[in-house]
């Protein structure tokens, strides 16, 4: 149990909740294009669906943070921030990790495959796109918002999945998560703003300086809330969800309260409390305005 412990740990598996969400809601936002429920009634192949897209993002991200605990094992040695991660610490060896981003990577192919040939041809590409993160704070400052897009292809993908197509909802629910990603990533790094200069590692907080790199992830967040009430209109969500997205909003406000230039004590609360409120509140938003819906143009 204490090994199991060791890999979720490494692949800090309830994170996974900024993510899965958001696919819950392209995944409901899906159910009446996709044909998977019979007269109200979800039959096998819903359940199968629905395994197989959990099983893809979980297996995707996990090899994505091992692949990145691999290519970050040098720069996490000497950051005393990081130091202490599985791979310098000595908890897990290079080649272990090495076997479970592979193992990781099969599984996440094998069930894009069993989804649909489409979607298991794209699947290199997403996967591609996921693991490159990982290299890309060694030449821009544009990572946070790769490691956004990375993420954010969770929407998208969950509709491609259901039905063959993206349409303009899930498009929208993606940028918004890319963004908000992108955002709390900019918070996170200023953490490491002078040792990714020391180091020669790209940031917005190590180039722009940390009160400009708050502002960026500010800015970042405003447009994440404009994207997700242009994915509600469109996907023709109800006004009751329009509550939670406000709820949002007042939780980006108290998260960007929190951090300040002085403040960066207070980065690991709003990184794992705040954050990770934020994309279940909309996910139980969505629920809860199927259960009551208004609509918003009568």
């Amino acid at each position: 149990m204490n090994g199991i412990a060791t890999y979720l740990r490494m692949i800090k598996f309830s994170h996974t909740i900024f993510a899965l969400p958001f696919a819950g809601i392209a995944f409901i936002q899906a159910l009446p294009a996709s044909q998977l429920v019979s007269n109200g009634v979800p039959g096998f192949a819903f359940y199968r669906m629905l395994v197989l897209v959990i099983v893809c993002m979980v297996s995707l991200r996990s090899a994505a943070m091992g692949f990145n605990r691999l290519a970050d094992r040098n720069i996490d040695a000497v950051n005393p921030r990081t130091r202490m991660r599985e791979i310098p610490s000595g908890a897990l060896s290079v080649s272990a990790v090495r076997s479970f981003v592979i193992v990781s990577l099969v599984l996440f192919v094998v069930a894009a495959f069993a989804i649909s040939t489409t979607c298991g041809l794209l699947s290199p590409i997403a996967a591609g796109l996921v693991l490159g993160y990982s290299y890309t704070k060694r030449f821009t400052w544009l990572c946070h918002f790769v490691l956004g897009t990375a993420i954010g292809q969770a929407p998208a993908a969950t509709a491609l999945a259901m039905t063959g197509s993206i349409p303009l909802s899930a498009l929208a629910w993606s940028g918004g998560l890319a963004l908000y990603i992108g955002g709390f990533d900019i918070l996170y790094a200023c953490q490491d703003a002078e040792f990714d200069r020391s180091q020669k590692l790209h940031s917005i907080p190590s180039r722009f300086g940390i009160p400009t790199a708050l502002w960026i992830a500010r800015i970042s967040h405003i447009l994440a809330l404009c994207l997700f009430a242009f994915a509600a209109i469109s996907s023709q969500t109800g006004l009751v969800f329009f509550a939670f997205l406000l709820c949002t909003g007042i939780l980006f406000l108290v998260e960007h309260a929190l951090v300040r230039p002085n403040r960066l004590e207070k980065i690991p609360i709003a990184f794992f409390n705040v954050n990770a409120s934020i994309s279940t509140v909309l996910f139980a938003g969505l629920l809860v305005d199927l259960w009551i819906h208004i609509p918003f143009f009568h």
